[in-house]
């Protein structure tokens, strides 16, 4: 369901770009954008119902989405495509050039790349230009750098959601599963790995499938191809008896096997895909565990084969046992319609109740994100409704939360006496990036000295291949974070995995706690969760260390401790 929605929301979203660029009015623009989100969050499959249920989406855009559903495109977009080459569409994911200065910059000098552009500056082609002062040239340059070095990669969202789509197109394999940094759960992936036993025929059937663009290489037991996406998959048929090796060698990481195949070679024996040999003689093949077991080591779950630590642990029988998504009992950090998300309030707690959790926050945004226009009544009447649906759902805690703005300072929205009101206060760095180390830093060491501030949300702001992490002493900030017992966030939603897994690692060892939250701006973002958890597990989290896996009464004791 969730391709046809997101690849819809895709091609309105790009209208939406277009139009912008080629000087379409603002409001339109916003309501495509609206509508792109809508479609993308909507819990039905929308080639199954009429679009025009979906909020924000009225006769023109449905016209334009039933077009699309029939064919892959609607003559309006084809005609901007027209329009705007490529490269100067490239332009505008640079983080700090938005559609208008990148039309302006074509029509100009001609810039139709970001390679272009790099050049333009080089040659001093921008000086003097309005709008285009050195700062913001190295803004740009940056920028270019980082399009650059992300433009190989995609974020894991898309990728475990691609590998999930080419195993369930596979249905004659006898054994499928997703090797590879998916299955390290690594937050940006290069290529997606995908192990089969079964018929050779898989091959062909691999090739036909409709997400597939091009074949880059096939052969009998290996073909890879590139997706619609532009992202490669690899699809390995491997002997039924090898699977256990053949999935312990393609899961990687790299280092991790250089460092088991050495333990290998000093005992005389050879680790290869195939099997963990003595000579002629199988030692261990069908079953991963089997090849850690011979060599004296728990099986390492693989978000720790990273070469950091895990076989000393292992070889110890000190492995430590991992976080899981069945471990989380609630969500700390979520939208609703009342701000930025797409669904009501009984929207998103009837799915977070179909979900079994024990409890469940509602943070929308505070006033000092303009864009949101949220009021103080607008925050009491949505507690009174909160309050009155709870007598719904007698299973599950409701918390009134909030997502506070962390200003350049370090002060948050809403005085003292409004903040006490709250059951739980998420504070996030959503403006003023581009601090300096000092003052981002002295800024978070002020919100989490805030007494009224439970978790810090999504520390460093990145968006993966859009926006650079913040610059801070993260060391600093961690220790202030332990020293208040303030919590830091793993947000879960895909493009932002953050806090990312290092630095998880870094703060853990500073003592401090953490929440695995979605983020969710609408229903199927309840979903994230696994890839927050997934970035847990790679820094070594245990269920302890996350209070949203805590019962209610313990993680209601810290949050109002005081």
């Amino acid at each position: 369901m969730g391709r046809v929605n997101d690849d819809a929301a895709a091609a309105l979203e790009e209208y939406a770009d277009l139009f912008a660029m080629t000087g379409g009015d603002a409001f339109r623009v916003r309501s495509y954008q609206k509508a792109a989100k809508a479609i993308a969050g909507h819990p039905e499959d929308i080639s199954r119902v009429d679009v025009r249920v979906v909020p924000g989406v009225g006769e023109a855009i449905a016209k334009k989405v039933e077009e699309f559903l029939q064919r892959g495109s609607f003559r309006q977009l084809d005609a901007l495509r027209a329009q705007v080459p490529d490269g100067v569409r490239a332009l505008t994911r640079i983080a700090s050039l938005g559609p208008k200065k990148a039309v302006f910059l074509y029509h100009e000098l001609g810039i139709d790349s970001p390679e272009a552009l790099a050049r333009a500056i080089g040659e001093g082609r921008l000086a003097g230009l309005r709008g285009f002062g050195p700062k913001s040239e190295e803004n740009i340059l940056k920028g270019i750098e980082q399009l650059r070095t992300s433009g190989e990669r995609v974020h894991l969202g898309v990728a475990m959601d691609l590998a999930e789509r080419v195993i369930a197109s596979l249905p004659a394999a006898e054994k499928i599963a997703c090797a590879g940094s998916v299955r390290r759960m690594k937050e940006t992936i290069g290529d997606v790995d995908i192990l089969a036993v079964g018929p050779e025929s898989l091959m062909d059937d691999f090739k036909r499938q409709p997400y597939v663009a091009e074949v880059i290489a096939s052969g009998a037991l290996k073909t890879s191809v590139r997706t619609v996406q532009g992202v490669q998959v690899d699809l390995r048929l491997v002997p039924a008896g090898s699977w256990g090796s053949a999935m312990q060698y393609f899961t990687g990481s790299k280092m991790h096997n250089v460092r088991l195949r050495e333990m290998c070679v000093k005992r005389g024996w050879k680790l290869s895909e195939y099997g963990l040999f003595e000579g002629e003689r199988v030692i261990a093949a069908e079953a991963e565990e089997d090849i850690y077991a011979a060599l004296g080591m728990q099986w390492v779950p693989p978000p720790l084969r990273e070469d950091g630590g895990e076989f000393e642990a292992a070889l110890r029988g000190a492995l430590p046992e991992l976080v899981t998504v069945d471990d989380l009992k609630g969500d700390l950090h979520t939208h609703t319609d009342l701000t930025d998300g797409i669904a009501t309030l009984e929207e998103m707690v009837a799915a977070a109740a179909a979900r079994g959790y024990a409890y469940y926050a509602v943070t929308d945004h505070a006033p000092n994100l303009f864009m949101q226009r949220m009021t103080l009544e607008k925050m009491l009447e949505q507690r009174e409704r909160l309050r009155r649906l709870q007598d719904s759902y007698p299973g599950m805690r409701l918390l009134h939360g909030t997502e506070l703005n962390i200003a350049p300072d370090g002060s948050v929205d809403w005085p003292a006496e409004v903040l006490s009101g709250f059951d739980i206060c998420v504070a996030s760095v959503h403006s003023h990036f581009t601090q300096s180390r000092e003052e981002m830093t002295r800024r978070f060491v002020a919100a989490c000295e805030n007494p009224y501030v439970h978790v810090i949300g999504h520390p460093t702001t990145r968006k993966i291949g859009k926006r650079p992490p913040v610059d801070a002493d993260w060391e600093t900030v961690f220790a202030a974070a332990a020293r208040t017992g303030t919590i830091l966030e793993i947000d879960a939603y895909p493009d932002r995995a953050d806090l990312p897994s290092d630095l998880v690692r870094l703060a853990r060892h500073h003592g401090v706690r953490f929440s695995i939250d979605s983020d969710a701006h609408s229903v199927p973002h309840l979903g994230n969760l696994r890839f927050g958890v997934g970035i847990a597990q790679r820094a070594w989290l245990t269920g302890d260390d996350v209070v949203n896996t805590w019962p209610v009464d313990r993680l209601l004791d810290l949050l109002h401790h005081d």
